[in-house]
């Protein structure tokens, strides 16, 4: 009986997981075959993992110390909080065996580190994986980069704005900003709310650029990149045709980066503000998200300690620890403990009205009430939902074989994956970064797919 339950769970959560890490290299270059020219975007926002070996490092056991903390760093402290029983199950049904051993890194998962935390029932779990790279143990309390889980809150600052008045979602880009997109080009209005479900057309970030070294990633990865920067390299290249529109907006949905940089510059011209203090102030001070830091304009910050490590390769393959970086205006490092703040406050109604609120858990649909198909064949859904749209206006859908829907997002930024879920009555929830052990990435990671598992199954 539970092979047969739990196999469905598990191929929904793999197509989820998947998909959401490999999304935004659609919308960046490194390493996608279809965006292999979209180079920068990639050390910018790119959501696939490759598995790649660990290397000379190994993988360390998982037997205990006298600390508590497992040889392989898997923290088992504060897990007593959590209500476990003596079978490693706790009272809410979270299974303490289960995470442990999806914890457990593995030569093929690419990965360094990673730092979790799972709620179910009103229990909580959180763990950690050692570094394999440098063999120190990552905190529970470790700070990441977290890459695309920002994208929610962009969405949530304009829903903010749309419930004050001061923005009509739908209402189009040109009005909002006329002569951004070049009129020869962009012939069709795109409204506010397709930039941020994902239904824009629009191409993606450094569409047509070359693919960069990997001497050339790491450099990169310390520029700050303002939106009107990325816009206008983005639309308006040397060197290289000018990309159009992808599709009419509205008709279809697909992952889309660039949109959420017109998004950006949109809440900077409303507010006059730039967006780090909308962030800040909107988002980060009312949910007391205290250990979650906006980018600094024109600077490369560090990851603030305590730190997940998240590593590039240079060509000979020498890993560079990359957590100094310059990023976008909407970059951000946190906790998971700070996510799963955010999260909670989205959902349960802090951050938004009740109408705004809506948009979150509402996919797209077409003239027959029928979800969007999806553009091509990086499909977000898994079972006779295939093919169809799962982003609502800023989160991603993962529908589970009870009927029951997670919603949340993942994040990439150079050497780092993250993911944040909760089901809408936030008694599931679940948080997790990852510090990559490798520059190569191509598709998801197993560790990410079994600690999902481990998290959501029964």
């Amino acid at each position: 009986m539970r092979r047969s339950s739990t196999l469905p769970l598990a191929l929904t959560l793999a197509a989820a997981v998947a998909f959401g890490l490999a999304a935004p290299a659609q919308a960046g270059p490194a390493g996608s075959a279809r965006a292999a020219g979209s180079a920068r975007a990639a050390a910018l926002d790119r959501d696939g993992v490759d598995a790649v070996a660990v290397g000379g490092s190994g993988i360390d056991r998982s037997g205990v110390d006298g600390s508590g903390v497992g040889r392989s760093g898997i923290d088992g402290a504060g897990v007593g909080r959590s209500g476990i029983d003596g079978a490693g199950v706790g009272r809410s049904g979270i299974d303490r065996e289960a995470l442990r051993a999806a914890m457990v890194l593995r030569p093929d998962d690419g990965v360094a580190g990673i730092v979790a935390e799972v709620h179910k029932g009103g229990e909580t779990w959180r763990g950690t994986s050692g570094d394999t790279v440098s063999g120190r143990r990552v905190s529970p309390e470790a700070h990441f980069r977290i890459g695309s889980i920002s994208k929610p809150m962009e969405a949530v600052i304009l829903l903010q704005l749309a419930g004050e008045g001061r923005v009509d979602l739908d209402r189009s880009v040109q009005d909002y900003l006329p002569g951004l997109l070049p009129e020869s080009r962009f012939r069709e209005p795109i409204s506010v709310r397709q930039l941020l479900n994902h239904t824009s057309g629009l191409p993606d970030d450094f569409e047509g650029a070359p693919a960069p070294s990997p001497e050339e990633e790491i450099e990169r990865r310390l520029d700050y990149l303002p939106f009107d920067e990325v816009i206008e390299q983005t639309l308006r290249p040397e060197g290289r045709p000018a990309p159009g529109p992808h599709f009419s907006p509205g008709t279809r949905q697909q992952y889309n980066s660039f949109g959420y940089r017109i998004a950006g510059k949109l809440i900077e011209e409303i507010t006059g503000h730039s967006y780090q203090y909308e962030a800040t102030t909107r988002i980060l001070r009312p949910l007391r998200m205290r250990e979650t830091r906006a980018a600094v304009p024109d600077r490369s910050t560090a990851v603030p300690r305590p730190y997940l490590a998240g590593y590039l390769s240079r060509s000979d393959g020498r890993p560079v620890d990359a957590n100094v970086q310059g990023g976008l205006p909407a970059s951000m490092t946190s906790t998971t403990g700070d996510l799963d703040r955010f999260i909670t406050g989205l959902f349960d109604g802090r951050l938004l009205r009740p109408e705004q609120t809506a948009e979150l858990f509402t996919v797209p649909k077409g003239p027959d009430g029928k979800p969007l198909p999806y553009a091509d064949d990086a499909s977000c859904n898994s079972g006779p939902a295939r093919g169809t749209a799962c982003f609502s206006v800023g989160l991603m859908s993962t529908p589970l074989p009870d009927g029951s829907v997670l919603w949340g997002k993942t994040g990439s930024e150079p050497g780092y994956r993250s993911g944040v879920f909760a089901s809408r009555d936030l008694d599931r929830r679940a948080v997790y970064a990852m510090g990559t052990s490798s520059s190569v990435v191509n598709g998801a990671p197993a560790v990410a797919q079994r600690l999902a598992l481990a998290a959501f199954a029964g």
